[in-house]
């Protein structure tokens, strides 16, 4: 035979096969999985060949013609050899098929079993041959007491398999009960609504009054009471609180609160109301003067003209979120019901309430009281000008949007700030750039009046401004103060300037707390970084009282640490609440009773005297008692 040449090109003949390179075809890769040598194929495909050769060569030696039947046998030779690997696959394929069967089938035996299943595949063979219980009525003894007793239906198993008595039967099931039970995960329920409580303020500890779950039940069926008859006004509002909170006030719920006789009707959340709803409030009460409606949406013009029909002694209005009244009808409203009103509180209102609508409000409502404003898109600097021409103002509360000239600012507390009880500027930024004190020395110079007093988000004012507005202050005492996030604002300089820091700072509060800290009842000094941990030591270091102080946040104050806290809770006989929100110094505070921590993670639960605790329930069941007017109070407890 002549050679032949591979696929790498090297000769092939009666010499050493050269090795095969390169990626292996289909072929190649079929035949190593079935366990088929190619060399073999090719050795036997050349005998066969010289085979038929030598075997044609004697035929024509002998004058015979060729013969196919040695290529015959050679090709069913091969089929049967393909067929009987083939037959080999299928079968190792089936094996494999059963054995994951039957171990997808033994596992679910032992799940089945595992779980105490009673299915035909938990049948066990041996249980065939297993003693049968004895029947009711039989005489047996006890297998822990050998005590010899009649069989019932409900006789225990043993431990060991045999019987028990009753009396030993109740003790192993006491026994299983209090295994079981130690071995579940303690689980701590309520913690979310007892932690979102703490942060609406009710923190108040003990069992709950009779008149908190009467309230918390009607707000649980409120699809199911038609009236809530005649209720104080105070409970009554209570109850539309609860019912807002748990997103029940719809136009059903609605019309519980609504009476003819009610001159006050207050909606804290009326963001499922519609359009007509609204119309129904003044048709029902057509004598109220205080209106409170919060997330309106769909309070509207139409609703606008209805209550300047109807509502005729309305002297108090405070619309959240009305922005579907437009600026015509808010002047309509101040022209016709201007003379009557007190009181004007409007907060997000983006699409009207402009400039226009504020010159219109001081034209036409010169004996308000009260005004607040915030979060309004549309109004600017002159709506600044039109306030600072309300004479009789005593409580105003400003937060906008746009930058106020510093002038404008000053002229505004200049003319209104001497009859003001109330005074609230949030987030009012100057339009120049200079840091300047001039706000604080003239609320300093102007108001004697105030109780309330909130400067929040201001970057320009320095500790010493507050030095100066605290210090010689003839106002009196205040009762309210709201300081937070007054500091620089620069975050690549936390710090803030190193000769004089922006904000209030250690000696701004040293005069905050010795001018207003006999009367303070709140205090909110979150985000002041500038006052040091030897400030708060002095302050609240135990023998310094402040009998009014209820509430304070020292929320991102990063020095208050344990003894900061502690001293807080020995200095303040009256103190309710604490707010520690980044404080991460505060740990394992123990927290006496009736005081509530918020934000402190460290901190242990509330620690409660029981017996004060029996005391408390005692003398509010007796106070309720009293209120319902049920006659001779029995004491409830001995």
């Amino acid at each position: 035979m002549s050679a032949r040449r591979g696929r790498g090109g090297g000769a092939r003949g009666g010499g050493r096969a050269a090795a095969i390179r390169g990626p292996h075809s289909a072929l190649t890769d079929f035949l190593a999985a079935n366990n088929i040598s190619a060399q073999e194929i090719r050795d036997s495909y050349l005998q066969r060949v010289q085979q038929a050769e030598r075997e044609a060569a004697e035929a024509a030696a002998n004058g015979e013609g060729p013969s196919n039947d040695a290529e015959e046998d050679l090709q069913a030779e091969s089929s049967a050899m393909a067929a009987e690997r083939s037959k080999k696959k299928r079968k190792r394929d089936q094996d494999e098929a059963i054995a994951k069967i039957k171990k997808g089938k033994a596992a679910k035996k032992a799940s089945k079993k595992k779980k105490g299943s009673d299915d035909d595949d938990d049948f066990d063979v041996m249980d065939v041959y297993k003693k049968a219980p004895p029947m009711p009525g039989q005489l047996k003894h006890c297998e822990l007491c050998d005590k010899r007793f009649t069989v019932t239906p409900y006789s225990k198993a043993g431990p060991d398999g045999g019987l028990l008595c009753t009396p030993c039967g109740k003790e192993m099931a006491k026994e299983a009960k209090a295994q079981e039970k130690s071995k579940k995960p303690v689980v701590r329920k309520g913690r979310r609504k007892l932690e979102s409580a703490r942060l609406d303020g009710m923190t108040t500890r003990g069992p709950k009054t009779l008149q908190q779950l009467c309230i918390e039940m009607l707000a649980k069926h409120s699809e199911d009471i038609d009236e809530l008859g005649e209720m104080p006004e105070n409970i009554m509002n209570r109850i539309s609180e609860i019912f807002s909170k748990k997103r029940a006030m719809t136009s059903t719920t609605m019309k519980l609160f609504l009476q003819p006789d009610m001159h006050k009707v207050a909606i804290h959340e009326a963001a499922y109301l519609e359009t007509e709803d609204y119309d129904q409030i003044f048709a029902v009460c057509p004598n109220i003067k205080s209106l409170s409606l919060r997330n309106c949406c769909q309070f509207k013009d139409s609703n606008v003209d209805y209550m300047i029909e109807k509502a005729k002694h309305l002297t108090e209005i405070q619309l959240l979120g009305a922005n579907l009244v437009s600026n015509d009808k808010w002047i309509e409203m101040f022209i016709a019901r201007g003379q009557d009103l007190r009181t004007l509180k409007v907060e997000w209102l983006d699409a009207a309430f402009d400039d226009q609508v504020v010159e219109a409000l001081s034209t036409f409502c010169p004996n308000l009281e009260r005004l607040k404003i915030e979060r309004c898109k549309r109004i600017g600097n002159d709506s600044i000008d039109a306030i600072a021409r309300m004479e009789h103002l005593k409580h105003l509360t400003l937060r906008f949007y746009s930058e106020i000239p510093h002038e404008k600012l000053l002229n505004l507390i200049n003319n209104v700030g001497a009859e003001l009880r109330t005074l609230c500027l949030e987030h009012f930024l100057d339009a120049s750039s200079d840091p300047t004190d001039d706000v604080l020395e003239t609320i300093h110079n102007t108001c004697h009046k105030l109780q309330k007093f909130r400067f929040t988000e201001n970057n320009e004012c320095s500790d010493a401004g507050y030095v100066s507005l605290f210090s010689n202050w003839a106002n009196p005492p205040l009762h309210y103060i709201d300081v937070n996030s007054t500091r620089d604002m620069d975050n690549t300089n936390p710090d803030g300037p190193d000769d004089e820091p922006i904000g209030l700072a250690s000696a701004g509060f040293r005069e905050l707390m010795s001018h207003s800290g006999s009367r303070l009842e709140f205090l909110d000094i979150s985000s002041c970084r500038h006052i040091s941990h030897q400030t708060f030591t002095e302050i609240f270091d135990g023998s310094k009282q402040y009998p009014y102080l209820s509430e304070i946040n020292l929320s991102f104050c990063p020095v208050v640490d344990t003894e900061i806290i502690a001293g807080i809770f020995r200095s303040c006989p009256q103190l309710k609440k604490v707010v520690t929100f980044g404080c991460f110094q505060v740990e394992d505070v123990v927290v006496p009773r009736g005081i509530v921590l918020i934000g402190a993670p460290k901190a242990q639960d509330q620690i409660e005297q029981f017996g004060e605790v029996v005391l408390d329930f005692q003398k509010n069941i007796e106070s309720e008692m009293r209120q319902m007017n049920m006659g001779r109070v029995v004491p409830v407890m001995g």
